[in-house]
């Protein structure tokens, strides 16, 4: 019978384009080594879509498999399963094995290769479930484990130039499928129909704009009724009736990288008491972005907002917090919990960070005004204030369609 190993190098073909140079993924490593070393440790194993992304370039698509990224002080490799052939390599910056599946654990024996046995290992807690942690023990024998969870966070919260290259025209993308979805709003249209309009036109802008990525993974939330009184409710076959409320959400993903934009629109009219609550969000939405400075906290800025609804007698319609970071995250994978502008976040706002500025009042059926309400931007703090590149209007003036 042919031989079968555990694992092998399939380097076929060359080196795709990645969507940025080599070097910014040299910086990052090399920022990372500063954190081994300051932490003690010899290997670094992640096993998230976040993490081996922004470090590698490679953003795997699961399906039930693991996979890894392992960066010692003088390797990165990432690892895949034999189902995906050459593409990882293609993709990552770096070297890559892939490891069959004749036997089970060929991913932690390919892990291992590279690891070694008895290293101090770090890993992320806030991804490794309990089963696979437990083969991380097993399999690599670790004299100490150390968890690097929260350090890698806060390097992938500062952004590079060229992530804010990537990210503003992520924006200008997400603005693109706004538009479209404008266009497509009339009476008796599905909310189906016209999210499938936003999202071709932000597939094709990537396209147009990025002609060597990849393609995939963008889609949009378009809501109407009481259905917008969800921020990640699904798309429905309801058909839209003058005087409904509507929410527009697009989310264009290019190469990891995610955006968003988010607004707030009317079929036709909008009644008086759901023009005072739009208002209301309105306002707000633009109070919270003037405090968006280096040097104020998450904490600090939610609280400021929190008063603003409470003297309106709106807060208790918030049902979440006001902002997050962006970066390579997906609704489906990472998250910078640490700049979140929620009242159990300390983080203090720096230049360089991205974060959105999303306040939601949301009214329950049968109430004046009921529905959802959400603007969305996107913002760069700068030393002396922020950047907005979301450039899709908000409120009244314009998101009375159809």
């Amino acid at each position: 019978m042919t031989a079968r190993p555990d694992m092998y190098r399939f380097h076929n073909g060359e080196k795709a384009p990645l969507q940025f140079a080599v070097s910014e993924y040299e910086a990052r490593i090399a920022g990372l080594r500063k954190i081994m070393i300051d932490k003690g440790v010899s290997a670094a194993v992640f096993t998230s879509m976040h993490n081996i992304s922004y470090y590698s370039g490679f953003t795997y698509c699961a399906f039930g498999r693991p996979y890894g990224l392992v960066v010692t002080a003088t390797e990165a490799v990432t690892i895949s399963a034999g189902i995906d052939a050459g593409q990882p390599w293609r993709r990552s910056f770096c070297d890559n094995i892939t490891y069959t599946d004749w036997q089970r654990d060929n991913f932690w024996r390919a892990i291992k290769s590279v690891s070694g046995d008895g290293s101090v290992v770090g890993y992320e807690s806030d991804h490794l479930t309990l089963l696979q942690k437990g083969k991380l023990e097993s399999y690599l024998s670790p004299s100490k484990l150390v968890d690097l969870y929260e350090a890698t966070m806060v390097q992938r919260m500062g952004k590079s130039d060229a992530e804010l290259e990537m990210i503003r025209a992520g924006a200008a993308v997400a603005d693109v499928g706004g538009f479209a979805i404008r266009d497509a709003i009339k009476e008796g249209a599905r909310e189906i129909d016209v999210a499938m309009a936003g999202r071709d036109a932000m597939e094709l802008e990537i396209a147009k704009r990025f002609p060597d990525a990849e393609y995939r993974d963008s889609w949009v939330w378009f809501q109407s009724g009481i259905n917008t009184d969800g921020a990640h409710n699904p798309v429905t076959g309801r058909r839209l009736q003058r005087g409904d409320i509507l929410s527009l959400n697009t989310f264009p993903m290019i190469s990891g990288y995610y955006t968003a934009l988010e607004r707030t629109l009317f079929l036709g009219d909008v009644d008086a008491e759901s023009l005072k609550i739009w208002e209301a969000n309105v306002a707000a939405h633009e109070y919270g972005i003037s405090l968006l400075k280096p040097g104020a906290s998450c904490a600090e800025i939610t609280n400021q907002i929190n008063a603003f609804f409470e003297e309106r007698d709106l807060l208790q319609y918030r049902t979440f917090g006001y902002g997050h970071s962006f970066g390579v995250l997906s609704h489906y994978y990472g998250r910078e919990a640490g700049l979140e502008l929620r009242e159990d976040i300390d983080t203090v706002l720096e230049p360089g960070m991205v974060i959105s500025m999303e306040p939601m009042l949301t009214l329950a059926a049968g109430q004046p005004g009921a529905g959802g309400y959400r603007e969305h931007d996107i913002l760069i703090i700068h030393e002396e204030g922020n950047e907005n590149i979301t450039k899709y209007p908000y409120g009244p003036g314009f998101n009375v369609v159809g």
